[in-house]
């Protein structure tokens, strides 16, 4: 985690910025919780139980930062509220997303299932992609047995 931490410092001050206290508590709950897609509430209750006086829009100016530094990703999966995933510099693009429509849960896909896709995309086209999304809203394999399909159709 604390080469995780210096690389995002290193980011930041490329650009800038510092890391200051505040900006380095809510980077270690990110980085202490990266399987989870917290909200930016999510974030302030965590990063308050170690800083009891930072205020949530400091968490929030500091997730946008984030976010606008490309040190984050700020994702929404429908449901009105923003979530954020760290960037992984290894991965080529952008992991994908399974959101359970029963029970919230987002499992996340780290193959990339798209390169077909994007080489239709690029020869038809023309278009030169940078980045993609994908995400797949369904009933999850620990909820399928407990549901009727019908009623999510």
């Amino acid at each position: 985690m604390e080469e995780k931490l210096e690389k995002i410092k290193q980011q930041l001050h490329s650009q800038n910025y510092k890391l200051t206290p505040q900006r380095e508590a809510t980077v270690r709950v990110l980085l202490e919780n990266e399987e989870d897609h917290l909200s930016a509430e999510d974030v302030y209750l965590l990063v308050k139980e170690k800083a009891p006086e930072i205020g949530l829009a400091t968490v929030y100016r500091t997730l946008e930062l984030l976010s606008e530094l490309k040190i984050i990703h700020k994702m929404n999966f429908g449901d009105g509220v923003a979530r954020y995933d760290l960037r992984d510099d290894n991965a080529e693009y952008h992991h994908h997303h399974l959101i359970c429509l029963h029970c919230g849960t987002v499992d996340e896909i780290f193959e990339d299932l798209l390169i077909s896709a994007e080489e239709r995309v690029k020869t038809v086209y023309n278009f030169t992609i940078l980045d993609h999304r994908l995400t797949f809203y369904g009933i999850c394999s620990r909820c399928i047995d407990h549901v009727n399909i019908d009623d999510f159709k």
